[in-house]
């Protein structure tokens, strides 16, 4: 079997564009073009990274919430790789002071990463880890 890599995650939002902003502000993420098929109402982008893997934000009408109790079944974070501690401190602080919700402060964690968590304006669970 050849090398596996994970080549892209996607996940639904329902603002496409302010979550295009939200990544390429904080995570200096390359928007690809917009994709939108007229006849479905389906729109995305893909941002890249500097690393390999890309990830797909995607919009459509008939978008519902999902269960969000605290530890629901299903993908439950994405975790960006910014560099340093000191690139942790600053992201999470200038996420902080835009108003996004920080669920975990930067700190070591038990399995030794450096990291803090953070909502976007949706809810979902950003990482920001060295």
């Amino acid at each position: 079997m050849s090398q596996i890599k994970i080549e892209h995650i996607a996940m639904y939002v329902a603002d496409l564009e302010k979550a295009k902003l939200f990544f390429e502000k904080y995570f200096n993420a390359k928007s690809g073009e917009k994709y939108h098929n007229k006849a479905t109402g389906f729109m995305s982008y893909f941002l890249e990274f500097s690393g390999e893997a890309r990830l797909e934000i995607m919009t459509r009408a008939e978008l519902s919430e999902k269960d969000k109790s605290t530890y629901p079944k299903g993908f439950h974070h994405i975790a960006l790789s910014v560099g340093s501690k000191e690139v942790v401190d600053s992201i999470t602080e200038q996420l902080r002071f835009d108003g996004y919700e920080i669920i975990s402060n930067p700190r070591t964690t038990g399995d030794g990463y450096y990291e803090s968590c953070i909502a976007d304006s949706e809810g979902n669970l950003i990482e920001v880890t060295i």
